[in-house]
């Protein structure tokens, strides 16, 4: 449920960001844009804190709320969605825009459905990110009913008992997620790397 939630969340916050930064002329748009990219060197242990700090504040400890939200947006994802959305063929748009389309209408009827490969191979990439995270769930899920698989994981190995059968048992159960998404998704990965200009 986190991954699934901070994935769909992070896709819809990030692309909505990267068009409006890629299409939506405004004054500040440079400003705005150096400063998604001045995120990215913002190492994530600075953050971490002050980002814990906020949320515990909020009462959002062992709560999805926590678990999901602050990792809704990603100035990594933003970039690549602004840098792809600027390759998109402005006379789509438009052809929007003359039917009274306005940059939601255009962005919502046209830019998505025909940018689906490109939003599946980021999302496949942010789910396993989330899927695989460890230690924000470690720390913000202090009750067990909120811990994530990462977290259940570890529990199998102590400093009193390493219970390895068990340990790669759930292992092995938890890929089945990722693999399973991965299989389903395989094509459109194919098809987003090949339309977004990455060489292999």
């Amino acid at each position: 449920m986190v991954a699934l939630l901070q994935t769909g969340g992070q896709l819809l916050v990030c692309s909505t960001a990267g068009y409006a930064l890629a299409r939506i002329p405004y004054r500040y748009a440079g400003v705005v844009f150096g400063t998604v990219l001045a995120t990215l060197m913002i190492p994530a242990a600075v953050t971490f804190v002050p980002t814990f700090v906020m949320v515990s504040s909020l009462g959002w400890v062992s709560s999805l709320r926590g678990l999901i939200i602050p990792g809704l947006f990603s100035g990594f994802t933003a970039f690549l969605f602004r840098q792809y959305f600027l390759t998109f063929p402005r006379e789509l748009e438009d052809a929007a825009r003359v039917d009274g389309l306005g940059y939601w209408g255009t962005y919502w009827r046209v830019v998505v459905p025909n940018t689906l490969p490109f939003f599946a191979a980021i999302g496949v990439i942010t789910f396993i990110g989330s899927w695989n995270a460890f230690l924000w769930p470690l720390v913000i899920a202090q009750d067990s009913a909120s811990w994530t698989v990462q977290i259940v994981l570890s529990t199998y190995v102590t400093a009193q008992t390493i219970d390895l059968p068990e340990l790669f048992m759930a292992a092995a159960v938890s890929v089945l997620p990722l693999l399973l998404v991965f299989l389903f998704l395989q094509r459109y990965i194919v098809r987003g790397a090949v339309e977004s200009g990455i060489k292999g």
